[in-house]
């Protein structure tokens, strides 16, 4: 009964988040143009669980390069009003719309010159109607089994603002780099802020085949240390080409026999590749700007000296240095 009972919260709270999705139109357009092309901040203010949720929205603008703070609507109206510039955007969080201590602070948000979006499940709201531009965030019912404690309107909330927040991340075409500079503490942090040398994986852990490798010995390197590529070297473990898993499933799917293949045969050759005094977060970079997951690691002479798999960067399970 109980199980069943929180499967349901979930369910409930999901339908919110995906009912969301065919109300992003030109409304929602609106406000991302209005944010970046704004040249102050946003300033997102709520009461109660939107406030919460608010403090969270404005979290994750901040670390992914829009600049944001929260302000109180209480406290606005005793001075902190201050901190609002006609530059800045005020974000106003609201499902019933008719929060008195939000809809009291509008107009003075507006006499200042600043612009409103009201992210509110109530178009027909006193908020909704002073606001610049709506968006609606409403859910057909809380999963809170009296309707009373925000749940699924809040979480609703949540989720238009991290799409906001993304949305903003691609158009500012704000990258790794740009994470690291504001990130400097935390695992990611010091990941990003760490050589390829400290985080690649070296000695046994890197697969390698030398040329002329039958293609089936090749996966079977392949699936030793688990990484999903094999490199190709020469006599002198210079990098000549990479396996990959989906360079096997593509002869597989052409129905070729990979017993009548060498490895030159298949390999990719010159694949992408990044030198060990590099910092981590070019070589993110690098896997997002391709779409690939591994980088082989060499040397001025081409030596292969270790690989780098995207997990050693963004993290999975313990952090580990070269492979111990």
């Amino acid at each position: 009964m109980l199980k069943e009972e929180a499967k349901e919260v979930l369910r409930i709270e999901a339908e919110g988040i995906l009912r969301l999705i065919e109300r992003i139109d030109d409304r929602f357009t609106e406000m991302v143009e209005l944010i970046y092309n704004s040249k102050g901040r946003v300033i997102v203010g709520g009461i109660g669980k939107s406030g919460i949720v608010g403090r969270k929205i404005v979290a994750t603008l901040n670390s992914t390069g829009t600049r944001a703070l929260f302000l109180h609507p209480v406290e606005a109206m005793h001075g902190d009003l201050g901190i609002v510039s006609q530059d800045d955007v005020f974000l106003a969080l609201s499902n019933s719309g008719e929060t008195d201590e939000l809809n009291i602070l509008i107009p003075s948000i507006q006499q200042i010159g600043c612009k409103v979006i009201a992210l509110t499940g109530n178009l027909n709201s006193t908020l909704a109607k002073s606001s610049d531009v709506v968006i609606d965030v409403g859910v057909a019912r809380e999963a809170c089994p009296m309707g009373l404690a925000p749940t699924a309107s809040t979480t609703a909330l949540l989720a238009m603002g991290d799409a906001l927040a993304v949305v903003l991340i691609k158009k500012r075409h704000f990258n790794t780099g740009d994470f690291k500079r504001i990130h400097p503490g935390g695992a990611l942090g010091h990941r990003l802020s760490s050589s390829v040398k400290d985080i690649m994986l070296v000695g046994k852990h890197v697969p390698m085949v030398r040329i002329g490798t039958p293609l089936e010995q090749a996966v079977i390197e392949m699936d030793r240390p688990n990484l999903g590529v094999t490199f190709v070297v020469d006599d002198h473990s210079r990098l000549c080409g990479i396996i990959t898993d989906g360079d096997i499933r593509r002869l597989i799917v052409q129905e070729k026999t990979i017993s009548d293949y060498i490895v030159e045969e298949v390999m990719t050759q010159t694949p992408l590749n990044i030198g060990p005094e590099a910092p981590a977060y070019d070589a993110l970079n690098l896997m997002e700007q391709y779409q690939i997951t591994v980088l082989p690691i060499i040397e001025d002479d081409m030596t292969v000296t270790g690989i780098l798999h995207l997990h050693d960067i963004l993290g999975k399970g313990e952090f580990k240095f070269n492979g111990r």
